[in-house]
């Protein structure tokens, strides 16, 4: 086996409904600065594969394309913030990871992900002097989800956390979100636009 056909034990915090569109095909990209607590001070790909954690702090309807505001309600159904398990569906390798540092740039994804313009804009100019990383995924539904404890260090603004409760983490059973053409046409769709 490959090192990189092994699913690594990190995750990556993302919305919740945000997981569920990389999981349902809907999107393909991520856009990361960090996490307002991340050590860093800015956003690094620690993990070039990692599973998706689902997060519900700071989601907000009023932030997501119309049609994607009644998801974020889907996504709230089973989440409690005293739940004892976490549940993840999708994991993710990353095909590239693309510096934005300017507006012009940004506005040439809109139409390939579920946030408003205006949530875009936000992200870009939080933490000015850092580049805004465009991750563009493969994404992957796992075949039997993995249910973990909530453990304290899973909380809080973060993008990555390392995950805990098993002694040795198996390559799971995983299929691609998206097809080899459909992703490939995806990808080269969002590097046409940037280009």
């Amino acid at each position: 086996m490959t090192e990189s056909s092994k699913l690594q034990p990190v995750a990556l915090k993302e919305w919740a409904v945000s997981v569920k569109a990389l999981a349902e095909g809907g999107q393909i990209i991520v856009m990361r600065k960090g996490g307002i607590v991340e050590e860093t001070r800015d956003f690094q790909l620690i993990s070039p594969s990692f599973y998706l954690m689902p997060a519900y702090e700071h989601q907000k309807k009023h932030l997501l394309k119309e049609g994607y505001d009644q998801q974020l309600e889907e996504t709230l159904k089973s989440w409690s913030p005293d739940m004892e398990t976490i549940t993840l569906e999708a994991y993710a390798e990353v095909a590239e990871d693309i510096e934005i540092t300017d507006q012009e740039t940004l506005n040439k994804l809109r139409d390939f992900h579920i946030w408003t313009d205006g949530f875009a804009e936000e992200r870009l100019k939080w933490k000015r002097t850092k580049p805004l990383h465009l991750l563009i995924m493969r994404v992957y539904k796992l075949d039997e989800p993995l249910r973990l404890p909530m453990m304290p260090a899973y909380n809080g603004c973060k993008s990555w956390v390392q995950l805990e409760g098993n002694a040795e983490w198996c390559p799971a059973k995983k299929k691609p979100v998206l097809d080899d053409i459909k992703f490939q046409s995806e990808l080269e769709q969002i590097k046409a636009a940037l280009a």
